[in-house]
């Protein structure tokens, strides 16, 4: 009786060892999955923390390019127009984790240098002539490449009358060089008549009327 009961209880324990030695393979087995699993995970990170650290410094390059861009553009446009060795020139900043840029103009005086913000010059409209320059710029290094003519509301307002003549000359350059129609609204004469097509808008009695007083010009804007 002794014996069979001992048997029994052998049996027993060899089906619970079983049992646990199975569930201990189980877990094992689970355990090399998720170790496997974490791996993937791990170089899966890092190969993700390799392709954001890559894509940081091409958004750097090609924000570094495109403000070298615009600021050989602009610093170009107040060359031509106003005749002297002024730079335009773009910081840029990050504010609450945002890049920002700043706008500046730096007039050289020969012993020292200033260094204003364009809204901030003061004389020949520094400002109309940098966002002209700068509405140009944006235009002509946005890609895709953005169709169509450039539009144009009262442009060089507050341009000193020194200078009309060059920003006239600018302009047809810039229809020119990037092959582009400008259609502009302007009170000034000399701007209207270098169009290669001219329409007067007269107002009277709450009335438009529209009549032609430009024909083609081979010195005009195209």
């Amino acid at each position: 009786m002794i014996i069979q009961e001992f048997e029994d209880r052998l049996q027993t324990f060899s089906k619970t060892v079983d049992q646990e030695e199975a569930r201990r393979d189980l877990i094992r087995d689970n355990l090399r999955k998720q170790e496997a699993s974490l791996k993937a995970i791990e170089t899966k990170e890092k190969l993700l923390n390799g392709v954001v650290i890559l894509l940081q410094k091409a958004a750097d390059y090609s924000r570094t390019q495109a403000k070298r861009q615009i600021e050989d553009i602009v610093t170009q446009s107040i060359a031509y127009i106003m005749q002297n060795s002024s730079k335009f020139t773009v910081d840029l900043l990050e504010k609450r984790d945002l890049p920002i840029a700043e706008f500046y103009v730096e007039s050289d005086y020969g012993d020292y240098s200033v260094k204003t913000k364009p809204e901030q010059s003061r004389g020949g409209g520094v400002v109309d002539i940098v966002s002209l320059a700068l509405r140009i710029a944006f235009l002509e290094n946005h890609r895709p490449k953005i169709e169509g003519p450039l539009f144009l509301d009262e442009p060089g307002k507050h341009i000193s009358n020194d200078y009309i003549f060059n920003m006239g000359e600018f302009l047809k350059e810039c229809s020119r060089l990037f092959n582009r129609q400008i259609i502009m609204v302007t009170h000034d004469d000399y701007l209207t008549n270098i169009c290669d097509k001219g329409f007067r808008v007269d107002i009277r009695n709450g009335k438009s009327s529209v009549r032609a007083i430009i024909n083609d010009e081979s010195d005009s804007i195209g």
